[in-house]
């Protein structure tokens, strides 16, 4: 008997068969060839391996970097696997992507990697040959399985560098609200916290650590049936601290389009590059609801709320 998916299940899994027309809309290596100027490129997704990607693309033109390699294990995308590397291999590959990256800066740009706590302890390194590395977010990702002679992982890592020490840190646009349990008052007025009809709360600065974060999971309208899809909010945070409206964000590794996506919802252009058609084909899908679905879960008016406090 064929199962029938529950019909709360909103997973994105349009088989590329039927996504051809999603794909028409992406660009090529071919479509590149020659003289390539922005504009072209903007708000695209383009189908192809970032390090012959990359090159074609114009130099000192991208804000922001945002970049979610493989990590060093052994996983399938696809079809396609990468397979877990010696630590100087993952070094040595590491640093040819960041190489190929380099020039498609701006002197004013930011760049985010992410990557678990094993590739950290290699890219960390790595990156640090490349730019100046500012800090280490790590955050709580909530999902993993049990180890029987080993700590569950339930944590994730993203690196925060950039290419000198002018850039964009909008500090306002992410501050966290948090619900005040025990306000407390100065001639009876609130002291750093605000009395609203909806509660008390107050706007705290962000941490380097993130345990607001839901993963994408069947009943989301974000889910996809990629493998190790990042969630918007996450990419929200990234997008809103590091760039300006109309600013420019590149995804060297697109996966099923999450960068792309929060950057057209926040006003800002974007260029995606990814090896596997199929996730491209979910990318254009997800940009395609983009246009009328602009809402980012637990990024609510402008605000990043703290879990379950809406």
């Amino acid at each position: 008997m064929k199962s029938h998916a529950s019909q709360r299940n909103k997973t994105i899994a349009t088989p590329l068969a039927e996504g051809e027309a999603y794909l028409r809309r992406c660009l090529t290596a071919e479509s590149l060839a020659g003289a390539v100027n922005l504009p072209q490129c903007l708000d695209k997704t383009i189908v192809g391996d970032m390090r012959q990607i990359c090159p074609l693309l114009p130099p000192a033109s991208v804000d922001l970097l945002i970049a979610d390699p493989p990590y060093n294990l052994t996983k399938s995308f696809n079809g396609t696997v990468f397979a877990r590397r010696q630590v100087e291999q993952y070094a040595e590959y590491t640093r040819a992507w960041l190489a190929a990256l380099e020039p498609l800066l701006k002197v004013t740009a930011s760049v985010y990697v992410c990557c678990d706590w094993q590739s950290s302890l290699i890219i960390g390194r790595v990156l640090a040959d490349f730019f100046q590395v500012r800090n280490r977010i790590t955050w709580q990702r909530e999902k993993g399985r049990g180890a029987k002679a080993n700590w569950k992982n339930g944590l994730e890592d993203i690196w925060f560098a950039t290419r000198g020490d002018d850039y964009t840190f909008n500090l306002q646009a992410v501050k966290q609200r948090k619900k005040v349990r025990a306000p407390y008052r100065v001639q009876g007025r609130p002291k750093d916290w605000v009395e609203s009809a909806d509660g008390n709360y107050r706007d705290t600065c962000p941490s380097n650590f993130w345990d607001d974060i839901t993963i994408p999971f069947w009943s989301m309208a974000e889910n996809t049936a990629h493998p190790t899809q990042k969630p918007e909010k996450l990419l929200a945070k990234l997008i809103l601290a590091s760039s300006n409206p109309g600013d420019l964000v590149l995804d060297p590794f697109l996966g099923s389009g999450t960068t792309s996506v929060v950057a057209k919802k926040l006003g800002r252009r974007y260029i995606g590059i990814e090896m596997q058609a199929q996730y491209c084909v979910w990318a254009e899908q997800r940009l395609e609801r983009a246009a009328v679905q602009p809402g980012i879960q637990g990024f609510v008016d402008g605000v990043f709320w703290e879990r379950n406090s809406l």
